[in-house]
C-alpha cells in the first residue's frame, strides 16, 4: 500500500537518507493520524543508523536557520521546521528490568523498532527510501485494527504493559480520544498488571490523565480506569465515589457515575481543563460526608466545603499546579451548590449580590458547572431547573449592571475607618468593614461612597466611637 507524502520535508529527509545509505521511515503517531485524517504536528523519523547524523544532514540541506537539538543520552535529535516538531532516532530494540520502565536500549532493525511499539495502530511506518518511497509497512495489521476501531498490542500484552506500565494509561487515553475499544486480551492484561503503575512517576500519569479529561467524552476513559482497577491506584478519592448504599429501603445515587455524567455534560460547553477538573471534584467529599437520617434519608451536608478543602491535597498528590488554577477549582467546588439553591426558590437581589461577590469573574463558569450538574432522569425536573437557571442568569445580569458587584471592593476601606474615628487597626475596624459589606450585599445601602460613609458613622457610634469628620 502506497501513501502520499505531500510535505517537502519528507523528500529532503529521503535524499539525505540515500546520500548517507541509512534507510529512514516515518513511524508512529503521525502515520496513524495521517490515515485517520487527524491533524498532527509531531513527526517521528526512525533511522537504520544514527538519527543524530541524519538530522544534522537534513538541517544543513534545509538551510542554516534550522538548528538541531541533540539529546545524546537518548540518541535523539530534533528539528523544528515551520510548525512541525521532527524527531530523529536510530531504530532500536529494548529490554526491561522489573523495577523500572527505563529500557536497556540496543541498536536494532525496523522490525525491532515496530515490535517495541505500544499498539498496532502506532507501529505503522512509511518508507522514505527512494526504491519504495511512500510504502506503508504494517506488520501487525494496524490498518485492520484501525478499521475495526480496536486497540491491540503488537506483542503479548502482558509483556507490553509490564515492561512499560504507562502504556496502560495510554491505552485508556487512546480509547477515550479515538472512541476505540481495547480488545479483550489487552484489557484483561491491564487489570492483571495494574499494580505495576506504581513504578511510573505521578507527573507522567497525570499527563495522561489530563489528556483523558480533555477527550470529547472523558467518561469512556474513567470507566476503563475504574473497571481495570487503575483508578484506585492513581486517583483513589474518585474511586471511592463508586457504589450505592441502601438502608430502610432508601438509597442514594451512585456518585461516581453522576460525576461522569456531569463531566460529559460540561464537555459540551467547554474545553477548559480546569473547569473539567471542577466537574470531577465537585462531589469528591460525598463519601466522607454521607449520613443516613431516619425519616429523611441520605444526606451529604457540607460536602462542598469539605470538597473544597480536599482540592489542595489532591492537586499535590497528582502533581497538578498549586497555583491560581487550584484556587479556581477550589472556588467552584465550594460554590457549586449556591446557584442550585437560588434556582429552587424565588431569587432575591441580596442572594444574587452575594453570589456575584464571591464568584467574581468565575460566575459564568460556575453557572456552566451548575447546569451540567442537573442529571435527573426526570426530564420535567431537568427542564424546570434549567428554566430557573435562566431566571438566575437574568437576575445576575440585572444586578451586575445595576450594582457593579463582580470583583467589587466596598467604597469604604479600613484606612477610611481608622482616619474617620482616629483609631488604630483592631477589632472595631473589622466589625465596621464587615457591617458595610453586608449592608451593601443585603441592599440596605447603595454601593456608593456617600451612603457607605453615613452607614460607617452610625456603626461606629454603636461601638462608642466618635468621628472627627463629617460628610
Amino acid at each position: 500500500m502506497k501513501t502520499k507524502l505531500t510535505h517537502p520535508i519528507f523528500k529532503i529527509i529521503s535524499e539525505c537518507s540515500a546520500e548517507m545509505n541509512m534507510p529512514a521511515y516515518v513511524i508512529g503517531g503521525w502515520v496513524r493520524d495521517l490515515l485517520l485524517n487527524r491533524p498532527c504536528k509531531d513527526i517521528d523519523i526512525t533511522v537504520i543508523g544514527s538519527g543524530i547524523d541524519l538530522a544534522q544532514r537534513a538541517a544543513k540541506k534545509l538551510g542554516n536557520k534550522y538548528h538541531v537539538n541533540v539529546y545524546k543520552n537518548f540518541g535523539t535529535a530534533q528539528i523544528v521546521y515551520e510548525d512541525y516538531d521532527i524527531e530523529f532516532v536510530g531504530a532500536r530494540k529494548e529490554s526491561y528490568r522489573s523495577e523500572s520502565r527505563k529500557p536497556i536500549v540496543e541498536n536494532g532493525t525496523l522490525e525491532d523498532d515496530q515490535n517495541r511499539r505500544d499498539f498496532t495502530i502506532n507501529a505503522l511506518a512509511i518508507s522514505l527510501s527512494a526504491d519504495n518511497y511512500g510504502e506503508l509497512l504494517d506488520p501487525f495489521n494496524g490498518i485492520k485494527d484501525m478499521e475495526a476501531r480496536i486497540l491491540r498490542t503488537p506483542l503479548d500484552p502482558d509483556i507490553t504493559f509490564s515492561d512499560d506500565p504507562l502504556r496502560m494509561m495510554r491505552a485508556v487515553r487512546f480509547a477515550s480520544q479515538l472512541d476505540y475499544t481495547i480488545e479483550p486480551k489487552s484489557l484483561e492484561s491491564i487489570a492483571k498488571n495494574k499494580d505495576r503503575i506504581k513504578i511510573i512517576s505521578k507527573e507522567r500519569i497525570t499527563d495522561e490523565l489530563n489528556k483523558i479529561i480533555l477527550a470529547p467524552v472523558p467518561s469512556i476513559g474513567f470507566k476503563l480506569l475504574f473497571d481495570t482497577g487503575l483508578l484506585r491506584h492513581i486517583f483513589p478519592q474518585m474511586a471511592l465515589l463508586y457504589g450505592v448504599e441502601n438502608r430502610n429501603g432508601q438509597s442514594h445515587k451512585d456518585n461516581f457515575f453522576h460525576t461522569l455524567e456531569v463531566l460529559d455534560n460540561i464537555c459540551k460547553t467547554t474545553d477548559d481543563l480546569w473547569l473539567r477538573w471542577a466537574a470531577i471534584l465537585h462531589d469528591i467529599a460525598k463519601p466522607q460526608t454521607k449520613r443516613f437520617e431516619p425519616g429523611h434519608g441520605w444526606t451529604f451536608h457540607g460536602h462542598e466545603d469539605k470538597g473544597s478543602r480536599m482540592v489542595p491535597t489532591i492537586f499535590a498528590e497528582l502533581k497538578l499546579p498549586l497555583n491560581e488554577k487550584m484556587k479556581y477549582v477550589q472556588k467552584l467546588v465550594m460554590l457549586h451548590l449556591r446557584p442550585i439553591v437560588l434556582a429552587k426558590s424565588e431569587v432575591s437581589d441580596s442572594a444574587v449580590r452575594r453570589l456575584l461577590f464571591e464568584a467574581g469573574d468565575d460566575i459564568d463558569d460556575l453557572m456552566k458547572l451548575c447546569e451540567a450538574d442537573i442529571t435527573s432522569k426526570n426530564e420535567y425536573k431537568v427542564q424546570k431547573y434549567l428554566k430557573n437557571f435562566e431566571l438566575v442568569r437574568r437576575k445576575l445580569k440585572e444586578i451586575e449592571e445595576k450594582d457593579n458587584i463582580r470583583n467589587w471592593q466596598p467604597p469604604i476601606d479600613g484606612a477610611d475607618i481608622m482616619k474617620t474615628f482616629n483609631v488604630k487597626p483592631g477589632r472595631e475596624v473589622g466589625i465596621i468593614k464587615n457591617a458595610i459589606r453586608e449592608a451593601i450585599l443585603d441592599g440596605v445601602i447603595k454601593n456608593e461612597y456617600s451612603e457607605a460613609f453615613k452607614f460607617m458613622i452610625t456603626e461606629g457610634e454603636k461601638l462608642g466611637l466618635k468621628s472627627n469628620l463629617t460628610i
